[in-house]
């Protein structure tokens, strides 16, 4: 039974930082195979950072230079760092594994998806 679970989202004010955390048991763990994604009120869910190997990562446009994925394999554990949060940011925060097709930034690519974290950017 594959289980993700997110943590480390909360309530920051513009140009703060937070960093989530997606622990995932059941499986085998992959880097690779797993991502982040987000999703606002009204908006669909949208890929925002993955691994294309265990030295190449992929960010959207939107949060380059801002957001950082890593790994600890002996953790588990998938993070996203999130640095200079912007109002545009606040949405909820999925990590996904199961990745079966090749585009990292589809949802429809992934087989499971934890419960999700909130960040909420004040301005």
């Amino acid at each position: 039974q594959v289980q993700l679970v997110e943590s480390g989202g909360g309530s920051v004010q513009a140009g703060g930082s937070l960093r989530l955390s997606c622990v995932a048991t059941g499986n085998t763990y992959s880097p690779s195979s797993m991502g982040w994604f987000r999703q606002a009120p009204g908006k669909e869910r949208e890929g925002v950072a993955a691994f294309y190997s265990a030295a190449l990562d992929t960010y959207a446009d939107s949060v380059k230079g801002r957001f950082y994925i890593s790994s600890d394999g002996a953790k588990r554990t998938l993070y996203l760092q999130m640095n200079n949060l912007k109002p545009e940011d606040t949405a909820m925060y999925y990590c996904a594994t199961g990745r079966y097709l090749p585009d990292r930034f589809s949802p429809d690519s992934y087989k499971y998806w934890g419960q999700g974290t909130q960040v909420t950017v004040s301005s």
